[in-house]
């Protein structure tokens, strides 16, 4: 890893209150570890499911308020057409996690009726980010395979996409098989949130300015790209 690259990591926490960037990835951070806490083995077996559903839904609500904040983010300082459609559609993502997350935690959903009520917030919630993902890595790189190491709005986008793949995996995984009423690997649920969340975690804290001396300020949306 270069020296550049190096410095790329080193993000400064503290700063005004009001920047949005900022508070989006402070937000971003909180539900990813919501995420990915909700999936480790020693936390899940030793709390009371109820806790682990309430968990799963803190995440998703700290994800709906960043994509608030994006979307804030975008109205106030306008950029590329792709970042707004990238933005609006991680946001409806988002909104199905919230119904997934709700029911997960609150309602007794028959087993039949499991892959109606919970899994299919879940998995739309998850081809939404999926195409917020593609949509930012084009806006961000113009083509279907780039690297820029030394490119803040590039890892953003690259670790956004990674997210939402492993969220994506972890939602088709999840599917009950009506024929045993249990998920089609339940080992694959928890590592795809698991590694999700902690891919948004990463974006998110790229979210913070460079700390001094570098230069700029790495400001932008998670989805990867400056506004």
């Amino acid at each position: 890893m270069t020296g550049k690259t190096n410095t790329l990591w080193r993000r400064q926490i503290s700063g005004q209150r009001d920047d949005l960037s900022r508070r989006a990835g402070l937000l971003f951070m909180i539900g990813s570890t919501c995420f990915a806490l909700g999936s480790v083995p020693f936390y899940f077996l030793n709390v009371p499911a109820f806790a682990v559903g309430i968990t799963f839904l803190v995440g998703s609500i700290f994800f709906t308020s960043a994509g608030l904040t994006q979307l804030q983010q975008v109205r106030k300082e306008p950029g590329p057409r792709l970042v707004w459609w990238a933005t609006v559609i991680q946001l409806i993502g988002m909104i199905f996690f919230n119904i997934n997350t709700f029911r997960s935690a609150f309602v007794d959903v028959p087993v039949g009726e499991v892959n109606q009520l919970i899994w299919a917030p879940d998995f739309f919630g998850s081809v939404a980010f999926l195409i917020a993902s593609h949509l930012a890595w084009w806006a961000v790189t113009g083509r279907l395979w780039s690297v820029q190491k030394e490119n803040t709005d590039w890892w953003v986008a690259a670790l956004n996409y990674l997210g939402s793949i492993f969220f994506m995996l972890a939602a088709l995984s999840a599917f009950t098989l009506p024929t045993t009423g249990n998920v089609i690997n339940l080992a694959l649920v928890n590592a795809g949130t698991f590694f999700g969340g902690v891919c948004f975690f990463l974006g998110g804290y790229l979210l913070f300015p460079a700390r001094p001396p570098a230069c700029g300020i790495a400001a932008g949306l998670l989805v990867g790209v400056r506004v």
